[in-house]
């Protein structure tokens, strides 16, 4: 059976950033999440599957803050040492030719579960690489 593995960009880098110690370049960029991330992915390149995409939280509203506006209301800012990574990670992953897919409106774990649908319709296994909680609902 055809695999996919779809990752949860924004989660594993936080997962990463806040694992590790700070990691900076010799000009001083940090780098430490996108080390940690990239460790992460190549286990997980190891397991050779048909497919591979990294998904991201879009900034701005999701189509959830239109039907409740208190929707992650107390949520903190992404510290700028991990925010200024992101750019980075996803022109790597680009030049690695792993797909990066990221919609307005929706999070990466709305883009997790889409891929899991389509991917039981057409008889391929979705292996969804996150730590976000609220994916446990994905279990299936």
């Amino acid at each position: 059976m055809k695999q996919l593995i779809a990752i949860d960009g924004n989660s594993l880098m936080h997962r990463a950033y806040h694992a590790l110690p700070p990691m900076t370049t010799r000009a001083g960029t940090p780098t430490g999440a996108l080390h940690g991330f990239l460790s992460m992915l190549l286990k997980l390149i190891e397991r050779n599957p048909d497919y591979l995409v990294v998904a991201f939280d879009m900034h701005g509203p999701t189509f959830r803050h239109e039907q409740f506006e208190a929707y992650k209301a107390g949520r903190k800012e992404t510290e700028d040492d991990l925010r200024t990574q992101f750019p980075l990670l996803k022109e790597l992953l680009v030049k690695m030719g792993i797909a990066v897919c990221e919609t307005p409106r929706y999070e990466a774990d709305d883009i997790l579960g889409t891929f899991a649908k389509k991917c039981e319709a057409a008889g391929v296994e979705a292996l969804l690489v996150t730590g976000d909680r609220d994916a446990l609902q994905l279990i299936g």
